[in-house]
C-alpha cells in the first residue's frame, strides 16, 4: 500500500472518529431534552440515522445486483454482498434501539405496528439474503440466485418507508411534506448524528469490500492449487505463468489496494 493512500485511509478514520465523537457530544450537551419523552428521546438522534443507512445499504444491495446481472463482473457482486452485511446489522441496530425508546413511551416493548413489522420483515429478508450466501457454494450460480434474491428483497424498502403512510400506526412522524417537526437545534443534531453515521457507514463498506475482494482471491488461488496440483499441460493443469498470475492479484489485494475501481 503506498505512503500516500495509507495517509488517506488514516485521515478517513479519524474524521469517522471524530465525528462520531462529535455527534456524541451534540446529542448528550447540545440538543435540549425533549418536554414530553424526556432524556430517552435522545435515541431518535441514534435510531434515525440507522434507519435512514440500512435503506441506503439494501438499494446499494439493488443497483449492484441489477449491474452484476447485466455486466457479470464480480466486483458489483462483491459490494452487493459487503452492502448486504452492513445493511443488517444497522437495520439489527434499529431493531434494538426501537423497542428501547419504545418502552418507556408505549409501555410495551414491541407492538405489531405496520413500520415494526415491516421493519423485522425486511431484516428477515436480508439475514435470508446472507444465509444464501453463506450456505451455497462460491461461485456463479450462488451470484446469480443471491443477486436476484436481492433485487427481489428491496421491494420491501418502499412498503417499510411509507409504513406510517399507508397504515394508521402509533410510530411517530417527524418528517412530512409540511418539514421537520423538530426544533432547530435538534435538527442540527439530527445533521450531525446523520453525518458521522454516515462516514461510518462508508468506513464499514469500504473494510468489507476490500476482505471480500481478498475472499475471493485466495479462493481464486486456493482452487487452482488444489484442483490442479501442477499437472502437465495438455492434461487438465495450468501453467507456472497462470498460476504466478493468480498468485500476484492475491498479493495485490493483501497489499491494500482499494478493488473496487469502478
Amino acid at each position: 500500500m503506498s505512503g500516500k493512500r495509507r495517509l488517506l485511509e488514516a485521515v478517513f478514520l479519524g474524521v469517522t472518529c471524530s465525528a462520531m465523537f462529535g455527534s456524541l457530544y451534540a446529542i448528550f450537551v447540545y440538543a435540549p431534552t425533549e418536554k414530553v419523552m424526556g432524556i430517552i428521546q435522545k435515541i431518535f438522534y441514534v435510531h434515525l440515522p440507522l434507519a435512514f443507512l440500512s435503506f441506503l445499504a439494501f438499494f446499494i444491495v439493488f443497483i449492484a445486483s441489477l449491474i452484476y446481472l447485466y455486466k457479470r463482473d464480480i466486483r458489483w457482486d462483491i459490494l452487493a454482498h459487503s452492502s448486504a452485511e452492513v445493511g443488517v446489522i444497522f437495520c439489527s441496530l434499529v431493531l434494538i434501539t426501537g423497542p428501547i425508546w419504545a418502552r418507556p413511551i408505549w409501555n410495551v416493548w414491541w407492538t405489531w405496528d405496520p413500520r415494526l413489522t415491516t421493519t423485522l420483515i425486511l431484516w428477515f429478508m436480508y439475514v435470508a439474503y446472507l444465509m444464501i450466501r453463506k450456505l451455497l457454494r462460491d461461485g456463479s450460480q450462488t451470484s446469480n440466485i443471491a443477486s436476484v434474491f436481492g433485487i427481489i428483497s428491496f421491494i420491501n424498502v418502499p412498503i417499510t418507508f411509507f409504513a406510517i403512510r399507508m397504515w394508521r400506526t402509533i410510530h411517530p412522524v417527524v418528517i412530512d411534506t409540511r418539514g421537520i417537526h423538530i426544533s432547530t437545534p435538534m435538527l442540527k443534531t439530527l445533521l450531525i448524528s446523520l453525518a458521522a453515521f454516515c462516514l461510518l457507514f462508508f468506513l464499514l463498506l469500504r473494510t468489507k469490500v476490500r476482505l471480500e475482494t481478498t475472499r475471493q482471491a485466495y479462493q481464486e488461488v486456493h482452487s487452482l492449487f488444489e484442483k490442479k496440483r501442477f499437472q502437465p499441460q495438455g492434461r487438465g493443469g495450468i501453467t507456472y505463468g497462470e498460476f504466478r498470475l493468480s498468485v500476484c492479484r492475491l498479493q495485490c489485494h493483501l497489499g491494500g489496494s482499494f478493488p473496487l475501481c469502478l
